[in-house]
């Protein structure tokens, strides 16, 4: 599995090929700090997937389409495939996965996916590029989303309940609940703190029983959009880190537990669907349709504090 690597007089990037996956981002002016989870596999094998072409669940890991049943598993199949590289320059790295006789068993559409790494200073933007090269009349329907882990604590003697959300503004947070990793139809207010010597109202702390109930997954469309940032922090130390997601339409925060030693922050174009019987891909909330021969493109961005 080759690995590539950014770098600058500030900060160290490495990517895997496999998947395109964001796996170590390091500041080199603060010995070598790693801010990536490093994707121990007792607690989660991964560091930072990226979720193509779905989001979320599946009803039975099922879907169809004009009125055929294909199978996909959780958060689709471009996390588990091997990109190519196709740019490369010190702070810039791009590759590319394109549809093949195996993806189309699962999903019937000709698709080209870019992921973009560009490092500047101590901010990572990671964008994606995803084309429909298909002719007319036939669309490219799909979600895309990140899901990048976070250490948890960042530094020896902090503990998981040290550390907090910042959100860009004070807001009334609704919570999609899920059932079985599906939305059950269901919302839970998610309530808001002041930060520490902040009064603010911004702040989510992290506590042991946040996550018991699975992720939690927020509709920014609900809140105009006004979801643009979040940044996780300590109440011990100026160590944090910022992710800055303007123009996407959900949010996920989760981890496995408060022992697991990670928090993932994930801005998505997509959703998991509602508990019930698979229904077409086209009716699956947060699906893009995108035209043949055109162009969708977004992006986020990482930075380390």
């Amino acid at each position: 599995m080759p690995t590539y690597t950014l770098q600058n007089d500030q900060c160290r990037v490495r990517i895997n090929s496999h998947g395109a996956e964001l796996a170590s981002f390091q500041r080199r002016d603060l010995a070598d700090l790693e801010y990536i989870w490093q994707a121990d596999p007792a607690q989660w094998g991964r560091h930072a997937p990226l979720l193509f072409p779905i989001v979320g669940r599946l009803p039975e890991d099922t879907y169809l389409y004009n009125g055929q049943s294909y199978k996909l598993s959780q958060h689709g199949f471009a996390r588990d495939q091997e990109f190519m590289l196709i740019h490369e320059e010190e702070t810039q790295l791009v590759f590319q996965l394109m549809a093949s006789p195996a993806s189309k068993a699962v999903f019937p559409f000709e698709f080209e996916l870019r992921v973009i790494y560009e490092l500047h200073g101590t901010t990572l933007t990671v964008g994606w590029k995803v084309r429909n090269p298909a002719a007319a009349p036939h669309e490219l329907l799909f979600s895309i989303g990140a899901h990048p882990a976070f250490r948890c604590p960042l530094l020896p003697g902090e503990q998981f309940e040290d550390y907090y959300f910042e959100f860009n503004k004070p807001l009334e947070l609704k919570r999609y609940l899920l059932q079985g990793g599906l939305r059950s139809g269901e919302t839970a207010p998610v309530p808001l703190t002041d930060r520490p010597s902040v009064d603010d109202g911004t702040a989510l702390p992290l506590t042991g029983d946040l996550f018991s109930n699975d992720a939690l997954v927020f509709s920014n469309q609900e809140y105009g959009d006004n979801i643009e940032w979040l940044v996780l922090r300590s109440s011990k130390s100026p160590r944090a880190v910022k992710v800055t997601f303007t123009r996407f339409s959900y949010l996920g925060l989760w981890t496995k537990s408060a022992q697991a030693g990670f928090v993932c922050i994930e801005p998505w174009q997509g959703v998991a669907s509602t508990v019930g019987a698979p229904g077409e891909l086209a009716d699956k909330e947060g699906i893009i349709v995108l035209p043949p021969s055109m162009e969708f493109h977004v992006a986020y961005t990482i930075e380390v504090m």
